[in-house]
């Protein structure tokens, strides 16, 4: 695919990022657009390797046709390349600036670290799609006389309610907060993905008749078991947005808060919204002039770092329990698999001091606000070593160390008894449906997205949604044309 001898020819390039000086004075997108031309050059790379891992199972979690979609890009065709991308991901806008990429990962020239810039390309089509209004409502030819009700309007939600839209029933989507989104709106920074994106695709959506209750918490608003009874299908598609407990003793003092609670008030601050949600009530919490410290490792917890750098934060140190990684993976052991390896975040390339194999034992504080935090070197198994103990000054602390399921005080709460519940080794609840029919233990109630396979990437999140969306319309026309 591409240029044949691209891959021996032209060197790898992804888009550069504005001097981290000048990024962390706003909140907008950073990253430096690349030319047409750098693009096409880029998508000229992509090799005829036979066994394209990149969109198999291991690379791409919802198909992504990505030599095809590089050799139309190299040819010049942005048409056909959008309606190709579109064929295997509903928002590839979403995808192409907040995945992070497990399919340059499996790629073949990652075996020599020079993967093809898939997620470049693939933002470059999405954006050049919007930009030569190839992007329009396409609205079903003909309605089913059926209708589905939606709850959560994340990319799970997003992507099950377009695609039902596009088989002809009609689709309400119930969302809790005063905007469309779930965790695309209000919790991944506006620095890492800007909200018109957002308002774009409602606004398709709505074109092609799908329709947005904002503002209606289901569960405790609404009853669940009115939408069930009123509609042929529900499909429940929430987050996993309970925080995994963390058990650090102090987490009451002033200044102690969950990750997300500090990434949606920023989030709903950003987009004038009052910075007290349903689900995130809190004081405000500003990081301008203090020392911070961030519990974690992950995506939230570096999306604390740049959101805290923004804010004017004095110092940010992040704590990671496990070892630094190798600086390059072993590539016969793992390869085509996300590796394992050193990897440094936009974020906390901005001026972040990383703490490796360090564990946070305790918050410390006085008059009721928090002061320092307590912490310790640990072993490969996570034992504190003793005689390690150390203290890093701080003002406000954020724990970032994942989520351990749904909120348990609506839907979960109102069907208590009747919907199934399962739980992984680490004590993460989820809803129970298989990856097949997506049906709960509810009659007319299905799952997607991270309530059923719990925190997850967004591009995971799609593919569900996209999936339910094929099972719910066989389920009640007795087949469907809809992909899977």
């Amino acid at each position: 695919m591409g240029k044949v001898t691209g891959f021996l020819e032209i060197d790898r390039q992804v888009g550069k990022y504005q001097p981290a000086s000048d990024r962390i004075r706003h909140f907008r997108e950073f990253t430096i657009p690349m030319s047409d031309s750098e693009v096409k050059k880029q998508a000229a790379r992509c090799m005829d390797c036979g066994i394209p891992f990149c969109h198999g199972p291991t690379g791409c979690p919802v198909h992504n046709q990505i030599p095809d979609w590089n050799d139309l890009v190299y040819n010049d065709n942005w048409d056909e390349a959008i309606r190709n991308l579109h064929s295997t991901n509903n928002f590839p806008e979403f995808t192409g600036r907040i995945c992070p990429a497990p399919c340059e990962e499996a790629c073949t020239l990652n075996l020599e670290d020079v993967p093809v810039s898939i997620k470049t390309v693939e933002q470059a089509i999405a954006d050049k799609a919007y930009e030569k209004g190839f992007i329009i409502p396409q609205p079903a030819l003909a309605k089913t006389g059926k209708n589905v009700a939606v709850i959560g309007s994340g990319p799970a939600g997003l992507a099950a309610a377009q695609q039902l839209g596009r088989a002809g029933h009609e689709v309400h989507v119930y969302e809790r907060e005063s905007r469309p989104g779930g965790l695309l709106r209000y919790g991944i920074p506006d620095f890492k993905m800007e909200k018109h994106f957002i308002d774009r695709r409602i606004a398709q959506m709505e074109g092609e008749g799908v329709t947005f209750f904002c503002g209606v918490n289901v569960g405790v608003d609404k009853p669940v078991q009115e939408l069930i009874d009123t509609y042929d299908a529900v499909l429940y598609c929430g987050g996993a947005e309970t925080p995994r407990p963390a058990g650090i003793p102090g987490a009451e003092f002033e200044g102690v808060h969950d990750a997300m609670h500090y990434l949606v008030q920023q989030n709903r601050r950003i987009g004038r919204e009052n910075i007290e949600s349903v689900a995130w009530p809190s004081d405000p919490i500003v990081a301008s002039g203090k020392h911070v410290v961030v519990v974690g490792g992950g995506d939230t917890a570096s999306d604390c770092v740049g959101t805290a750098f923004r804010q004017g934060a004095v110092k940010v140190t992040q704590l990671d329990i496990r070892p630094q990684p190798p600086e390059r993976e072993d590539k016969l052991s793992v390869w085509p698999y996300w590796a394992t390896k050193m990897r440094t975040s936009s974020s906390q390339a901005e001026g972040a001091d990383r703490e490796f194999q360090v564990a946070t034992l305790e918050f410390i504080g006085e008059n009721g606000s928090l002061t320092h935090v307590k912490c310790c070197e640990v072993d490969e198994v996570r034992k504190p070593i003793p005689g390690t103990d150390f203290f890093i000054r701080a003002d406000l602390a954020f724990i970032a160390i994942g989520f351990s399921g749904p909120f348990e005080n609506n839907i979960v709460k109102e069907l208590s008894g009747s919907l199934d519940m399962r739980a992984d080794r680490r004590g993460n609840r989820s809803v129970s449906a298989d990856d097949k029919n997506y049906r709960t233990s509810v009659d007319k109630l299905y799952v997607a997205g991270d309530v059923r396979r719990g925190q997850s990437l967004v591009v995971w999140a799609i593919r569900e949604g996209r999936q339910a969306a094929h099972a719910i319309d066989a389920a009640i026309m007795g087949s469907s044309v809809l992909p899977r």
